[in-house]
């Protein structure tokens, strides 16, 4: 099982920039892959981002693609999402996520550990 803990969540004015860490402990070698989810109150928990932890390959929601970057630093076992051009419709709690295997973490079938979430608020 990988533990993984979240930080960077806050408050920002809209048009705004956020930053989320995201870093990974216990049996890290058992996934390949980390994505970023959020749920906004009274909605599903959607997909945001996924990268692979070996090349590095992206994937995006169209909702965030051009705004936001996610990336990895292998040799702190950390993952990052750049988050600009903040709006009311981002304000969510994000939570990093834990790919099965090789698996891209784009529902939550494909997800073996999650985060335990961070506050993302958007004011206009």
């Amino acid at each position: 099982q990988v533990q993984l803990v979240e930080s960077g969540g806050g408050l920002v004015q809209a048009g705004g920039s956020l930053r989320l860490s995201c870093t990974a402990s216990g049996r890290t070698l058992s996934s390949y892959t980390r994505g970023w989810f959020r749920q906004a109150p009274g909605k599903e928990r959607e997909f945001v981002a996924a990268i692979t932890l070996t090349a590095g390959t992206t994937y995006y929601s169209d909702s965030v693609k051009g705004r936001f970057t996610i990336s990895r630093d292998n040799a702190k076992n950390t993952v990052y999402l750049q988050m600009n051009s903040l709006n009311p419709e981002d304000t969510a709690v994000y939570y990093c996520a834990a790919g099965k295997g090789w698996a891209i973490p784009r529902s939550r079938a494909d997800v073996s550990s999650w985060g335990q979430g961070t506050r993302v608020t958007a004011a206009s």
